[in-house]
């Protein structure tokens, strides 16, 4: 029987000195996309840094392809998951196709390095970018800069895991339209579980299968990414404290919040 691709089982944090996270019990199986929403400093990033082994749970464990975290050495986890953390900002006045490559760094030797790079650039929509210093670039180009970083780790790797925070956060309506098709797009065609911290309810709706609301008591619930489904509705009005009126498009039932805050 395979196993689970994630499994979160019992999973405790402290999220500064009052707030703690979990306990959590979450699965995320191969192919699965998730939008991870809630409340600024309820600790949607330090979850996502938890998957990613870059903190240590205070309990509970964090099982990656049937294996604790604390069992894989780092070059086999960057070949198998990829994490696209906030912040853009790199040390060095690297050109663009040198941070795409960085996602290849726990491959040597990598003869077709160079070429998956481009590829990879061109599908983070940053193909334009070559050449260019990475540290000159405006924020949505260092964007895309950084998406193709993490397609490239993944580019030749199926059912893998990749793991976003806040991707498309200050960018403009169109390119986080943009940006967010490449990412489910890129995660689809290998069959990678996407896990996406977002802010945007419209579109972890529009482009994920399932929601892990957190809110601020450090429980999640696990709903369907369905704007139909009254459930989800009165979840996320329970969670943001607004109140959300169901509206039905041309592409289906949306949720959109109302202008007053919700009494409580």
């Amino acid at each position: 029987m395979t196993p689970c691709l994630l499994e979160i089982v019992g999973l405790q944090a402290c999220i500064g000195a009052e707030r703690r996270l979990g306990p959590l019990d979450l699965r995320l199986e191969v192919g699965e996309r998730v939008a991870l929403l809630g409340p600024s400093g309820v600790g949607k990033s330090t979850l996502l840094r938890l998957i990613a082994a870059e903190l240590t749970p205070q309990g509970g464990q964090v099982r990656f392809e049937g294996r604790d975290l604390t069992g894989w050495s780092g070059a086999g986890l960057a070949r198998r998951r990829a994490v696209l953390p906030q912040s853009h900002a790199v040390a060095f006045g690297l050109n663009a196709e040198l941070v795409v490559a960085l996602g290849r760094a726990a491959l040597d030797p990598d003869p077709q390095g160079a070429d998956i790079v481009a590829e990879a650039m061109a599908q983070a929509c940053a193909g334009h970018l070559l050449g260019r210093r990475f540290d000159t670039l405006s924020g949505g180009e260092q964007a895309r800069v950084q998406l193709a970083r993490v397609f490239a780790q993944l580019w030749d790797v199926e059912a893998g895991l990749l793991l976003v925070d806040e991707p498309l956060a200050a960018l403009d309506p169109g390119l986080q339209l943009e940006l967010m098709e490449a990412i489910t797009g890129f995660a689809r065609m290998r069959g990678h579980a996407l896990l996406a911290v977002l802010h945007d309810v419209q579109l972890a709706l529009g482009h994920f299968g399932r929601l892990w609301l957190l809110g601020p008591e450090g429980g999640i619930r696990d709903l369907p990414a369905d704007a139909g489904d009254e459930r989800v509705r009165q979840a996320l009005q329970a969670l943001y404290r607004i109140d959300f009126h169901r509206v039905d498009t041309p592409d289906g039932p949306a949720l959109v919040p109302a202008r007053h805050r919700r009494s409580v």
